[in-house]
């Protein structure tokens, strides 16, 4: 757990007087969902939960749930993910073999998954306690693992509790969201999330933070990667607007994530619109120049429509029929409201 999740945690707490049986965590990505729903998944396997509610962490439940073979636990999502992940061991595979894995393993949770946990929840559990499912991302489960899922739910079996997180509720089914009880866990203010990054040696961490949405996490993968091309990239092309460098630059920027491409445009249309009516820059310090000239030529109406045609993009980011065509179009459409 992060320190910015300690009111949350606490509060949580509550609800173990009369625990639903499945809990829908949601919040901005990068802000630690993951480790917190798993952090609360050992506390409910653990024989000896320590008074805070957190798993005393030295029973044999904590030893296997660490060991990630505790038998009354399933963790569920996208095969990417997995790949990404580590071994037990802490081994990993060569880079190639990585490489050629991340693309043909898919970014969502398929309906063969959601079965699957059917013979785990039929089965009496190891030692008389709880069954625990944590699946995440939600907005990751494609239609098929969606109504599958939602079965379940609607009946769920004795004993079991599901912890999900999500991203986004605007892109789950209304009815998974109606089946389960909503928890918000809120992105840590700016000089909280700050702290903990300098504390982890991220140099220029305040950059990093600023240009990823606050997001402490999401700021310390990125400035562990050491380069900002993608973004720059990107940034580059809406700060100067035209239709011959929208097309030069499609091929290139569709190798990035696309949601990642959608969430830097939609932080970059913020800041002009901010510093067009208030002259504050949130997101991109490092562009103060170019954002101003922006907010001086483009009127509030452009922005306003270019600001709903990028948050309308967000939808379709994670399964676009091209890469290459999705970035091309939303650059075209970015610089026939934004160009000059």
């Amino acid at each position: 757990m992060y320190p910015w999740q300690e009111d949350a945690w606490t509060r949580l707490q509550a609800m173990r007087v009369r625990l639903p049986h499945a809990i829908l965590f949601h919040g901005p990505a990068g802000i630690g969902k993951a480790d917190f729903i798993e952090a609360f998944a050992q506390a409910l396997l653990c024989e000896n939960m320590r008074p805070d509610g957190h798993a005393c962490g030295t029973c044999a439940s904590c030893g296997w749930f660490v060991q990630g073979n505790h038998p009354d636990y399933r963790r569920v999502r996208p095969e990417a993910m997995e790949d990404e992940a580590p071994s037990a061991e802490g081994d990993e595979a060569p880079a190639e073999e990585k490489k050629a894995k991340s693309k043909t393993a898919s970014k969502e949770i398929k309906i063969e998954q959601v079965r699957a946990l059917a013979d785990f929840m039929n089965i009496s559990t190891h030692r008389q306690g709880l069954r625990v499912v944590v699946l995440y991302p939600a907005e990751a489960l494609n239609m098929p693992a969606s109504n599958a899922l939602l079965k379940t739910l609607e009946e769920p079996p004795p004993g079991t509790v599901f912890l999900l997180a999500s991203n986004g509720l605007d892109r789950l089914l209304p009815t998974i969201l109606s089946r389960c009880r909503k928890f918000a866990l809120p992105m840590p203010d700016h000089a909280q999330a700050l702290a903990w990054l300098d504390a982890q040696g991220v140099a220029d961490a305040d950059g990093w933070l600023r240009e990823q949405g606050g997001a402490p996490l999401a700021a310390l993968a990125q400035a562990e990667t050491g380069s900002r091309e993608e973004l720059d990239g990107l940034l580059h092309v809406l700060a100067h607007p035209s239709v011959d460098a929208a097309l030069r630059s499609a091929d290139k920027l569709s190798k990035a994530p696309l949601a990642a491409l959608v969430a830097w445009q939609q932080r970059w249309l913020y800041d002009v619109f901010s510093y067009k009516l208030s002259g504050v820059i949130r997101y991109y310090p490092r562009y103060q120049r170019e954002l101003a000239a922006l907010a001086g030529r483009v009127h509030v109406a452009q922005l306003m429509q270019a600001i709903k045609s990028t948050n309308e993009r967000r939808a379709v980011a994670d399964h676009p029929l091209s890469p290459k065509l999705f970035v091309e179009d939303m650059l075209l459409d970015y610089t026939a409201r934004c160009g000059l």
